[in-house]
């Protein structure tokens, strides 16, 4: 893996009068080939390049991150899955992302799909995590205005940190027991006579749990309302060498925004192929 961008610069310090012309030369050369050097990076490394803002400084007084991957030619996925279109190096900094989360939001539809399970406590982080106060591990939390999921998988009966469902005031009583009897936290996100989950106030609901630290991984129609409401702070998007053709969804599917979102680009790695670019939202 390599940094394309930024690249790096050379600090006052460094180019202090006591260091020769010569020495600052190969110094910042150093610094250069370091960036544009092939190699396999850490994940205490990884995990600096992606960390948050401290505090979470989002207008919502959280910070969302999204995490999607995309075919040259714009796919989500391929058959119904994301996974065809990752690598290892997307897979590396997928489990980094959930890492430093508190929580990871994530549509029901993608559950299903996906197949989704608890995320686990990893060691590389645990030092990290204890730090800021985060639990082991972040909580999934799963949008569903319907609450048409399955309670009996590993999501909602193996969780090192209860799931979380956030749904809408039209949820059926039974659902909601159900989902309560799992051992589910039901979060209400919406009280409109429609039924549907309120993207912004996702984000606002997390951020009263002390879930300030938010990553979702989509789906596209989720991810399309969260830059709707306008919460989205971060994209991070993996466009991997691939070309797909079909009518797989974009990264985001739903309504065309009245204005289009300016982001501005924070950073971009690349291995073997695939580009990491990363993307801050700009605010008004």
């Amino acid at each position: 893996m390599r940094r394309l961008f930024p690249v790096p610069v050379r600090t006052s310090a460094d180019s202090s009068a006591e260091t020769s012309a010569g020495e600052r030369e190969t110094g910042a050369r150093a610094l250069e080939d370091r960036a544009a050097e092939d190699r396999e990076w850490g994940l205490d490394e990884l995990a600096d390049a992606y960390a948050y803002p401290e505090p979470p400084h989002g207008p919502s007084g959280a910070f969302l991150r999204a995490n999607m991957v995309s075919s040259l030619d714009g796919a989500a996925h391929h058959d119904g899955r994301s996974k065809p279109l990752s690598s290892d190096a997307d897979m590396r900094i997928f489990g980094v992302l959930r890492g430093l989360a508190d929580a990871v939001v994530v549509g029901a539809e993608t559950v299903r799909l996906e197949g989704y399970r608890p995320a686990r406590a990893r060691e590389a982080f645990a030092e990290r995590r204890a730090a800021l106060g985060q639990a082991p591990a972040p909580a999934i939390a799963v949008v569903s205005a319907s609450l048409d999921l399955d309670f009996s998988t590993p999501l909602f009966t193996e969780p090192l940190v209860p799931t979380i469902v956030i749904t809408g005031a039209a949820a059926a009583a039974e659902r909601i027991e159900r989902a309560r009897a799992a051992g589910a936290e039901v979060v209400f996100a919406g009280a409109g006579p429609s039924g549907r989950v309120d993207a912004a106030t996702v984000v606002t609901a997390l951020a009263e749990f002390g879930h300030t630290r938010l990553l979702t991984e989509g789906g596209p129609t989720l991810l399309a309302q969260f830059a709707a409401a306008g919460v989205l702070d971060e994209l991070c998007l993996a466009v991997a060498p691939l070309v797909t053709a079909g009518d797989a969804k974009r990264i985001m599917d739903g309504a065309e925004l009245g204005e289009p979102e300016q982001f501005t680009l924070d950073s971009v790695l690349e291995e073997a192929g695939f580009l990491f670019t990363r993307y801050r939202r700009i605010y008004q």
